[in-house]
């Protein structure tokens, strides 16, 4: 079990009315899971515990949830959410890509089902502190795991103007990559690149007005591929995805939320690989999405892409 710290205690209480994030297409993940009492499921990307809660009243009391988390205050928050069910939950932080070690840690060979909800939680987009929101200024910080040594503060104000453009291109498919780059660079020239205003600032100035996109703020696809930069997101997931399969008892279901193509992309990419080798047989043929009085209740879910599969030999 996690050990919270005085200093987590006191996240959990100044966060105690707003630590709420709503799990996206809980339904959805409960009804795909298949889940039985007993079961034993990891939730690779616990949050604040809005799936899990969910899961292990499915599972119940002889059952047991494995709630892998980089953030450890959402992994406070998730522990107080999750007191009630104390004694079938161990609770880890850590980065998901190092699964096989700690199942092999906790001498877990075998699981029924795994979760990935690869969004960033309403907690830690809306927290200015963390550096993830463009709309509330804040320190260019950006780690999930804030113990980490690289923050988005690093990456913006030491890599070359080439790199930044490759990691613009490439993670956040964005258009003008060259010349936020460019700005980017000019403008550090002068001063550091502080703040997540600074920041949105730039590359708004980068972009001609008349091609922004003022639906989605322009800066969008750029602080996505920073984020994804800090964390390694998209390498961990195609090493966790390798990981997963191998713990999956046959007949044990595999969930994946994504939220951008290029994480649907590779999981999509690794489950039809896995269905070509015969270890995984595809549950639904197409993505799943949110239905549109998720998207009416809860807007952030609107891009929310889930993939199921399930363990054959």
């Amino acid at each position: 079990m996690i050990h919270i710290s005085s200093e987590q205690e006191q996240v959990v209480e100044d966060m105690n009315e707003q630590a709420f994030h709503t799990p996206v297409m809980s339904r959805e993940v409960i009804e795909h899971l298949n889940l039985k009492l007993g079961s034993v499921v990891v939730d690779a990307t616990l949050g604040m515990a809005g799936h899990a809660s969910a899961i292990v009243q499915q599972i119940g009391p002889e059952g047991q949830l494995i709630g892998i988390d980089r953030d450890k205050n959402s992994l406070a928050i998730a522990a107080r959410n999750l007191a009630p069910f104390s004694s079938q939950t161990q609770l880890i932080q850590d980065d998901y890509r190092n699964l096989a070690r700690i199942l092999n840690q906790l001498k877990i060979e075998q699981v029924d089902g795994m979760l990935f909800d690869l969004g960033i939680s309403s907690y830690q987009l809306d927290n200015p502190d963390r550096g993830f929101s463009i709309k509330a200024d804040g320190p260019l910080d950006m780690r999930m795991d804030q113990d980490s040594y690289i923050s988005a503060y690093d990456l913006i104000n030491s890599l070359s103007e080439r790199e930044l453009s490759t990691i613009l291109k490439n993670f956040g498919q964005e258009r003008w990559h060259n010349r936020i780059a460019h700005y980017l660079v000019e403008k550090r020239s002068q001063s550091p690149i502080e703040s997540t205003k600074d920041l949105s600032d730039v590359v708004l100035r980068a972009i001609p007005y008349r091609y922004q996109n003022h639906k989605i703020h322009p800066a969008t696809r750029t602080f996505q591929a920073i984020r994804i930069a800090v964390n390694r997101e998209l390498e961990a997931l195609e090493i966790v995805l390798n990981q997963a399969v191998d713990f999956l008892k046959v007949g044990g279901r595999i969930c994946v939320i994504a939220f951008h193509s290029l994480e649907d992309r590779i999981v999509k990419e690794r489950f039809k690989f896995f269905s070509q080798t015969r270890k995984l047989k595809l549950i639904v043929k197409k993505p799943l999405r949110p239905t549109e009085e998720e998207i009416n209740v809860n807007p952030r879910s609107r891009s929310a892409r889930l993939r199921v599969a399930e363990r054959i030999k």
